[in-house]
């Protein structure tokens, strides 16, 4: 058998795989988007544009579209502002640091219940941490469940991301930046580089591959998100952090509509893939530029 053969041949088990996992679910969800099909009912009918068609005169799919969009750029954005931040602390040389870079990824490897759990109860009422803290401030009118308030809802699920992510980030650009040649900083100072223009023509080139890798990652992961919403908030207070993912698990689970739930998915997988065309041929044109 040619090595060539063989290759393919090892290749079978893995595209197999792929295929009833990957492949068939995707393609069976676009054929969904296209029924009425319903959990409570055997038979369906397949309906062309009916559901995309419901979907424009949905508010709540538009708010939970809305949340998604901006959940994520300001998520992905702020996670990679203070993922260089914490990467360019833990290269420096001071006392200590050799620990706190050994258990900086602690936020990351904790699950994701877990931390939700931790979060739910620091913003309790009575006994949340947040609260006691404002107290011992004598700022008890401030006190709220932060969960339950629809002005920070939100913003506190985005402090919940951050906690749990930007360690990853601080640690991927820090490998990053220790692959950067020394001798590229020394040879920036003698040209009289400050300490801005070295971060912004040595270190940033130096990251952009990185950073291409984890915007792609997390964009994607954010917002496809679902536990971290519903399980903290399940879409509430009055749907102020209703996104799509908790949106289709309602239409599938809650009113057993999987047709129109898989229409949803549909406008997700469509925005993804437009986002990455975008984002790729950006990244591309800016290697050649």
């Amino acid at each position: 058998m040619k090595e060539r053969h063989k290759g393919l041949l090892l290749l079978v088990p893995s595209l197999t795989v792929i295929a009833l996992f990957t492949v068939y679910p995707l393609f069976d969800g676009l054929r969904m988007a296209f029924t009425n099909q319903n959990l409570l009912r055997d038979e369906f009918q397949y309906v062309g544009l009916d559901n995309f068609i419901r979907l424009l005169s949905d508010d709540i799919f538009w708010l939970s579209f809305r949340h998604s969009l901006v959940l994520t750029s300001v998520v992905v954005i702020l996670q990679l502002i203070f993922g260089i931040i914490l990467a360019s602390a833990m290269q420096q040389d001071v006392p200590g640091i050799g620990v706190f870079k050994s258990i900086v990824m602690a936020s990351w490897v904790i699950p994701v219940a877990a931390t939700v759990i931790m979060f739910k109860f620091m913003a309790q009422p009575d006994v949340g941490l947040i609260n006691m803290v404002l107290e011992r401030l004598g700022l008890e009118e401030q006190t709220r469940y932060w969960l339950g308030d629809p002005a920070v809802a939100m913003p506190f699920i985005v402090m919940l991301h951050l906690w749990r992510n930007v360690p990853f980030y601080g640690v991927a650009f820090l490998a990053a930046m220790q692959a950067i040649p020394r001798s590229y900083y020394e040879a920036a100072e003698l040209d009289g580089a400050n300490v801005w223009n070295r971060f912004r023509y040595v270190t940033l080139p130096g990251l952009r591959d990185m950073i291409v890798v984890m915007v792609t990652i997390h964009v994607l992961w954010t917002f496809n998100n679902f536990d971290f919403i519903y399980l903290s908030t399940g879409g509430g207070p009055v749907n102020r952090t209703e996104v799509l993912p908790v949106y289709v698990y309602r239409q599938s689970w809650n009113s057993y509509t999987i047709g129109y739930a898989a229409a949803i998915g549909t406008v997700m997988l469509i925005v993804l893939l437009a986002y990455f065309v975008v984002y790729v041929g950006w990244f591309e044109r800016g290697e050649e530029g």
